[in-house]
């Protein structure tokens, strides 16, 4: 899969993947009810930030402070069954963040600085949705690859921004800036008792002329689209 799509800002990929699972997505069941279910999504976004004007304009800003904790904290915060912060630092008794900066401070060049936030054998309802970070260096950048099993498109871009900040950690530690963050989404979904939210966050954000920047395509060897409109949180700007 080279082709994937490139977006400049967190609010427009956050539009974009709701669009998605409303136009392409087919009925199914889950733990909390029936949704909505899309074909699997990769994209790569250039600006991450809370300033962004669609998250200010549409985001729930209540929800900003206990999805960063839950990728900060290595304690699981209510109502979350699993903490992003303890997987990445104490998963096993290992801080896997520290070692995946010592896997590319030994080789640069690596593809190895892989690390999974799943156990094996753990409870079923335990299972995060995120499943694995990778990380490279490039062109003296630091480049991540997220990989969620499932995602919820309503509340996506509460977990794309901390996730800048895990890069930009892993990225100071190594003394180098913040290169791509690519997402790829195995399922991308919409709860049904949150369509007529959805629908309204669409309806607004066409009415106000926000998240319409669209998309680019791009590959791992043609710049795609770089706005450069928002400062990553928690992480140097690139350049």
């Amino acid at each position: 899969m080279s082709d994937y799509l490139r977006f400049a800002s967190c609010g427009e990929t956050w539009i974009w993947l709701m669009r998605h699972v409303r136009r392409h997505g087919l009925p199914a069941e889950d733990d909390r009810g029936p949704v909505l279910e899309a074909p699997p999504a990769l994209f790569e976004i250039t600006g991450l930030g809370w300033d962004d004007p669609v998250l200010r304009s549409y985001g729930d800003a209540r929800k900003i402070p206990p999805y960063s904790r839950k990728f900060s904290e290595r304690v699981v915060i209510p109502p979350f069954k699993y903490s992003y912060g303890g997987r990445l630092r104490q998963l096993l008794g290992v801080d896997q963040l520290r070692w995946a900066a010592g896997v590319l401070r030994a080789k640069p060049y690596t593809k190895s600085a892989w690390i999974s936030l799943t156990v094996p054998g753990e409870p079923p309802d335990a299972v995060p949705c995120l499943t694995s970070l990778a990380f490279r260096l490039r062109e003296g950048r630091l480049a991540m690859t997220a990989a969620f099993r499932s995602q919820n498109a309503l509340t996506s871009y509460l977990n794309y921004v901390p996730l800048r900040s895990i890069q930009g950690e892993v990225a100071e530690d190594l003394g180098v800036g913040c290169g791509a963050m690519r997402v790829f989404v195995d399922v991308p979904h919409i709860y049904a008792v949150d369509a007529a939210t959805v629908e309204e966050i669409l309806r607004l954000s066409e009415r106000d002329g926000l998240g319409e920047g669209g998309s680019a395509p791009g590959d791992a060897g043609r710049p795609g689209r770089d706005g450069g409109r928002l400062c990553p949180d928690g992480a140097r700007r690139a350049g």
